[in-house]
């Protein structure tokens, strides 16, 4: 491929738009085209002299198809949405998550391979600096044997954020707070140390009952691949803004904390026979107003898919990475829902046993 890769965006909200940003700033990339069901998107495409389709449909009927194409729509709709695309032959950049179901994970995967489709997972965390830094750490062993890690997802998500949108916060458009707030750093925890079992969970919704259809806290234990424990502790119920989002790393000959709002700087080291070195600054977070997101890469995404397209190198977060992380929340959700069953099945033997039933 030797002119310029086009690009169509899929849904132009605010990430939506970070990957026109991205897209139009780049070289090798042309934004052909911008497709949402908001009428008024239509003057966004005409100040970048793009074509603007009310629908994905449309999109695909519209003629000459673009080479990409970015999808920045709600979470339940990505399966459906990346199927059509993957049907019509174009390359896609999805955001997160992959899908609300594995089994949606494992189709997409099947028909990319037999349409030789590229899929380009959004996991743009995997690109700040701390998290570069801990995943060269721990390859290199010089941790040892984990014992213990714990990842911490402190973050707001209130009023504010859920009644700006009518898809937040929903069961089949939203599908969770670990798939809309936290599957970043689950993927984080799984780039490094694998995939997790023995996973036990407890979920509680305290201050969003209103708000959305599902938990907004959470506990979890799991043992790691290699054996060591490890635990989720996360909620979007922290007052007014974000507070933290940390791994913690307790190992053999060592012990390592990445942390900050957004898992943005290294809090401590302290490794056996090892002197920490100066890392680059990690970028700002996405800052939507009323509320911040996860830090601001997805120029490494762009990037990636030139390199990918033009030069035949490797897809940075691969479409099986994406398919695990979906796997990994399906089942920490399942996990949930059996200690939510177990409890009320205790709960009515107590009551049986009291009355004498």
């Amino acid at each position: 491929m030797t002119n310029k890769i086009k690009f169509a965006v899929l849904g132009c909200g605010h990430i939506g738009r970070r990957h026109l940003e991205m897209i139009i700033s780049h070289p090798d990339c042309e934004l052909q085209s911008i497709a949402d069901v908001r009428e008024e998107v239509s003057e966004i495409a005409q100040s970048y002299g793009a074509a603007f389709f009310s629908s994905l449909e449309d999109l695909l009927a519209g003629g000459s198809l673009p080479d990409v194409v970015c999808i920045a729509t709600p979470n339940g709709c990505h399966y459906r949405h990346a199927k059509k695309l993957i049907n019509a032959g174009c390359h896609i950049v999805l955001e997160k998550p992959m899908a609300l179901h594995t089994w949606q994970a494992d189709e997409l995967l099947s028909l990319a391979e037999q349409k030789g489709v590229k899929l380009f997972m959004v996991m743009q965390n995997r690109f700040s600096p701390p998290a570069v830094w801990l995943k060269s750490i721990v390859e290199s062993g010089m941790l040892g044997r984990i014992f213990m890690l714990q990842l911490n997802c402190f973050w707001n998500r209130d009023a504010r954020y859920y009644q700006a949108n009518g898809w937040r916060g929903t069961a089949d458009l939203d599908g969770g707070t670990l798939f809309t707030q936290f599957s970043h750093f689950i993927d984080i925890m799984y780039w490094m140390f694998g995939s997790i079992s023995d996973i036990t969970a407890r979920m509680e919704s305290f201050n969003h009952k209103g708000l959305t259809c599902f938990e907004d806290s959470g506990m979890v234990n799991f043992r790691l691949r290699d054996g060591g424990m490890g635990c989720l502790n996360f909620t979007t119920s922290v007052w007014d803004c974000n507070m933290e989002s940390s791994m913690t790393v307790i190992a053999e000959k060592g012990s390592v904390k990445i942390g900050g709002q957004y898992m943005d700087r290294v809090d401590y080291c302290h490794i056996e026979n090892y002197r920490m070195p100066i890392l680059a600054d990690t970028p700002a977070s996405n800052d939507y107003g009323s509320y911040k997101g996860s830090a601001a890469n997805h120029h490494f995404i762009i990037q990636n898919v030139v390199d990918v397209l033009k030069d035949g190198a490797e897809v940075a977060v691969s479409a099986e990475d994406g398919r695990e992380v979906t796997n990994i929340i399906e089942n920490i959700y399942a996990a949930a829902g059996a200690a939510r069953q177990n409890n009320k099945t205790a709960a009515s033997l107590t009551e049986n046993t009291l009355y004498g039933k």
